[in-house]
């Protein structure tokens, strides 16, 4: 099964795409930065995956792909 977020925010630049689901990253005012890595981290744990596609201007697809036998 699978699951599709997606926003119309501002997008993530290329240079901040390699660095969307490291602990501690964040490009906002507030927040830990955690929330993905840890998503990144369960779904790893459970052979699941999380994936995104981004455009600057035009937002953010994030996927998240659970093994059925969880």
């Amino acid at each position: 099964a699978s699951i599709t977020v997606k926003d119309n925010g501002m997008g993530i630049s290329e240079e901040n795409k390699t660095k969307v689901f490291e602990p501690k990253f964040t490009t906002k005012s507030s927040g830990m930065g955690l929330g993905l890595a840890m998503v990144k981290n369960i779904m790893e744990t459970y052979n699941g995956n999380i994936t995104f596609e981004s455009e600057l201007g035009k937002g953010t697809k994030f996927r998240v792909d659970i093994p059925k036998n969880v």
